[in-house]
C-alpha cells in the first residue's frame, strides 16, 4: 500500500539524482551495494551505541538508495533478472541489519529485553514474508498479498526507534515491533494460504 501511494511522489524527487549519477558513470548496481552497506553500518554501528536517532538518519539516508538505482535501471531501460536478484538479496541484509541493531542494542545498554525478543521476531517473520513470496514465484504462483510488506515494515521500525532516540517511551516502540511481528505472520498465512489455493486449482 505504502508503495502505491509513495512511489510516484518520491520517483519524481530522486530523477534529478538518478540522472546526475548516470552522467557520473555510476551504475545502479553500484548504487544498490552502496546503499546496503550504508544501512548495515547506521544499524550495526550507530544502533549498537544506542544512538537511535542518529543511525535511523543515516539509514533513511542510504534507504533512499533502493528508489534510485531502480530509477537508473529503468531510465537506461537495463532492468534485468540479475539486478532484480542483487537488489532483492541485499534487501534482506539491509532489513535484517536494521531489526539486529535495535536488538543488540536493547539487549545490552538499552535493558529492554522485550524490546530485543520482539526485534528478532520481525526479523525472522520478515523474512519469511519474503521467502513465501519468492518460493511462490518459483513454483509459477504469485502471493503479493498481504497486510505488511517491506515498506511499512521498514518504515515504521525507523520513525519509531528514531523516536526513540528522541525521548518516546521504550514502550511505545515495543508495542510497534509486537503489531509489526503479528502483521508479518498474518501476512505469512495470507501468502501461503494464496499459494494453496493456487496450487489446488491447477490440479
Amino acid at each position: 500500500m505504502l508503495n502505491k501511494y509513495a512511489r510516484g511522489f518520491f520517483g519524481r524527487l530522486f530523477s534529478p539524482v538518478a540522472k546526475l549519477l548516470l552522467r557520473w558513470g555510476i551504475s545502479p548496481d553500484v548504487v544498490t551495494v552502496v546503499g546496503t552497506i550504508g544501512v548495515c553500518l547506521g544499524a550495526l554501528v550507530f544502533y549498537p551505541m544506542g544512538e537511535l536517532f542518529w543511525g535511523t538518519v543515516v539509514i533513511t539516508v542510504f534507504v533512499f538508495a533502493d528508489m534510485v538505482d531502480g530509477l537508473m535501471a529503468r531510465m537506461q531501460d537495463r532492468s534485468s533478472r540479475w539486478g532484480s536478484f542483487l537488489d532483492s538479496t541485499l534487501d534482506r541484509l539491509a532489513d535484517a541489519s536494521v531489526f539486529s541493531g535495535v536488538a543488540i542494542w536493547f539487549f545490552t545498554g538499552g535493558a529492554n529485553t522485550g524490546i530485543a525478543l520482539a526485534s528478532l521476531a520481525c526479523l525472522v517473520l520478515g523474512m519469511l514474508v519474503s521467502y513465501a513470496r519468492s518460493k511462490a514465484e518459483s513454483l509459477g504462483c504469485t502471493a503479493d498479498v498481504g497486510i505488511a510488506e517491506r515498506s511499512e515494515r521498514l518504515v515504521a521500525v525507523l520513525v519509531f526507534t528514531g523516536f526513540t532516540g528522541l525521548g518516546l517511551p521504550p514502550v511505545v516502540l515495543l508495542a510497534v515491533l509486537l503489531l509489526l511481528a503479528a502483521a508479518s505472520f498474518i501476512t505469512v498465512l495470507q501468502r501461503v494460504g494464496t499459494v494453496y489455493r493456487q496450487l489446488h486449482a491447477v490440479s
